[in-house]
C-alpha cells in the first residue's frame, strides 16, 4: 500500500472512530469526480471543535504522524480564508502532508452536509461533492487547480451551476467560475 493510500486510510479510520464527520477534497477528490493524476498529500475538511483538536492530535500522534509545535500550541493556519492544522508523517522512507480544514464557515459546514460517499482505491470514503470540488478549486486558483475544474466538469457532465455560482459569490471567485464555466462551454 502506498503511503498517501496509508495515510487516508489512517485518517479516515481516526474520524470515524470518533464520530467525527469529514470530506476528503484536493488531490484525492479530484481524481475521484475527474481525471487520474499524481496527488502527494491528502486534503479533508472535518466538523470539529477547536478544543477537541488536542486530544485529536494525540490520536495521530499514537499512529505516528508528527504535529507541528504551532499547532500543538492552539495556532489555526489560514489558507484562502479557511482554518487548516497540518499534520505530517513518513511512512517508508516517504513524506506524506495531511491538511486537515476546519469546518467552521458557513461554507465548510455545506460542504459536510453535500458530502457524497464514494468508493476509491483504500475503500468507502466521504468526498467532497463536484460541485464544492470545482468551488474549492476555483478560491484556490492554481494552474493544477484550474486544470482540475475542466476535467470534473468533463467527467461530470451536469452539475449544479447555480449552487455553485451562490458560494462562488459568497467566497468572492464568481468571475473566476464564470471564467471556468465559459472555457468549459466553448472548449
Amino acid at each position: 500500500m502506498s503511503p498517501l493510500s496509508q495515510a487516508v486510510l489512517d485518517f479516515v479510520d481516526l474520524f470515524e472512530s470518533r464520530a467525527i464527520q469529514y470530506a476528503i477534497m484536493g488531490g484525492l477528490a479530484a481524481r475521484a469526480h475527474g481525471m487520474p493524476r499524481a496527488t502527494f498529500d491528502v486534503d479533508f475538511t472535518i466538523s470539529v471543535e477547536r478544543d477537541d483538536l488536542p486530544s485529536l492530535f494525540d490520536a495521530a500522534e499514537d499512529l505516528g504522524y508528527t504535529i507541528p509545535a504551532a499547532y500543538r500550541a492552539g495556532w489555526v493556519d489560514q489558507v484562502s480564508g479557511m482554518p487548516l492544522v497540518k499534520l505530517g508523517v513518513a511512512i517508508a522512507d516517504r513524506s506524506v502532508d495531511v491538511d486537515v480544514f476546519l469546518a467552521e464557515s458557513p461554507y465548510l459546514r455545506e460542504v459536510i452536509k453535500r458530502r457524497c460517499r464514494e468508493v476509491i482505491d483504500t475503500g468507502h470514503v466521504w468526498l467532497v461533492s463536484p460541485e464544492d470540488l470545482i468551488v474549492l478549486k476555483v478560491l484556490s486558483g492554481r494552474p493544477r487547480d484550474r486544470i482540475d475544474v475542466q476535467d470534473v466538469l468533463f467527467m461530470q457532465g451536469e452539475l449544479d451551476r447555480r449552487y455553485m455560482r451562490h458560494w462562488a459569490e459568497q467566497l468572492g471567485v464568481l468571475p473566476r467560475l464564470e471564467s471556468a464555466l465559459q472555457e468549459f462551454d466553448n472548449g
